[in-house]
């Protein structure tokens, strides 16, 4: 029997790469003639760096960056040599050619929600500077291209913090310099200076479709995920629109870039970086799974296992484990999804591991041993 073992996060709980060796070790014990192959999944937020980066050969560089509260705090930056990028995976990064190193920056590594408390989590107030310090290190060691993957983050500052430490200008009406452009410093920002940058080509690995501005938008439809106040959703709204509007005049790009499918992903970060660096948004899963080679290891095998921390309606909208799920029963495959939590009635191959009368606060320290239980149970 050979297993793919191919797991998403369990957020604020387990890695994905955790998540496969937790459930491979288990099976193990029970199945020594099994073999199985550990292919952890990424949705472009935590472990995005680590999993393109180790999957192609690459290495691994820690940069000390600016958190998301501005406290400094070790991010991962990958690199990888052009040649190795798997072909299908190349197919899918628009032109120019890649012939040089590439860099992977993980947006979660720096600027992530799962960086900082619950209490601390304010849109307001946090900042996608370090990521930009990220990108800025790529610069300096070369990268002929960068490949960012953007989920899992703490912000909705429209990635000027991101810019900022590129070199980007912010100007209160008085004359005054705004360092780090974070939301709650907006109403003072007039002006925006672009930088002279001689930048190598940027892809954004992104799923999410939202505009940047509108009730699909960054703020209205992720604002509250990331702790701002429902009635603040107006306000940061208004603001949103008003700073996209200055940042289009000042580098010359048309505001109609807001309405961009994906655009809105992470607070408005694809649109800054389309327009302060020429970013271009590239399709996330397809990315990953080709990068990964998923088509054929799950052509390879006889059994899928797979899962996440939440897994509902929205997981089955092709991408991640879902689609890992629906492309295996195409092929004929057993699947298996295990969850922490599921919206979906429990069924012969779906599995939530954390009991009903668990309270998520002790569920999610004891997610390894849950699983673990849930895989031993189901097989």
């Amino acid at each position: 029997m050979r297993c793919l073992v191919a797991f998403d996060k369990f957020k604020d709980a387990l890695t994905a790469r955790r998540a496969c060796v937790v459930t491979a070790d288990t099976l193990r014990g029970r199945h020594p003639d099994w073999t199985f192959d550990l292919c952890p999944l990424t949705d472009g937020g935590e472990g995005f760096t680590e999993t393109l980066t180790n999957a192609t050969q690459g290495w691994l560089e820690l940069v000390e960056v600016s958190g998301p509260r501005g406290r400094r705090i070790p991010a991962a930056l990958g690199f990888i040599e052009s040649d190795r990028i798997p072909t299908p995976a190349r197919a899918l990064l628009p032109s120019p050619p890649i012939n040089h190193r590439v860099a992977i920056v993980g947006l979660a590594s720096a600027s992530g929600i799962e960086l900082i408390s619950r209490s601390e989590r304010d849109p307001w107030q946090t900042t996608t500077f370090g990521t930009g310090e990220l990108v800025a290190r790529a610069l300096a060691k070369n990268a002929g291209a960068i490949l960012l993957g953007v989920g899992g983050s703490a912000t909705n500052d429209l990635g000027l913090g991101a810019l900022a430490a590129l070199g980007f200008k912010f100007f209160a009406g008085n004359g005054t310099p705004v360092a780090v452009p974070t939301p709650d410093t907006w109403a003072r920002i007039t002006r925006i200076e672009p930088a002279a940058l001689d930048l190598p080509p940027i892809f954004i690995a992104c799923d999410v479709t939202n505009p940047l501005l509108g009730p699909r938008g960054a703020t209205a439809t992720f604002g509250p995920q990331k702790g701002l106040a429902p009635d603040d959703v107006p306000k940061l709204e208004a603001q949103l629109g008003r700073m996209a509007a200055l940042l289009s005049e000042a580098c010359g790009k048309p505001i109609s870039l807001a309405e961009n499918p994906g655009a809105g992903a992470t607070g408005g970060f694809p649109f800054g970086l389309m327009v302060g660096a020429g970013a271009k948004i590239v399709p996330g899963f397809d990315l990953v799974s080709a990068w990964l080679d998923l088509p054929a290891r799950l052509a390879a095998a006889d059994l899928v296992i797979t899962g996440e921390g939440r897994f509902d309606a929205t997981s089955l909208g092709g991408k991640g484990p879902g689609a890992l799920v629906a492309e295996a029963r195409r092929l004929g495959k057993r699947a298996h999804v295990f969850a922490g939590s599921l919206g979906l009635p429990e069924t012969d191959g779906l599995h939530a591991i954390t009991p009903s009368h668990l309270p998520l606060a002790e569920a999610l320290p004891r997610t390894a041993e849950l699983l673990a239980t849930a895989v031993q149970r189901a097989f």
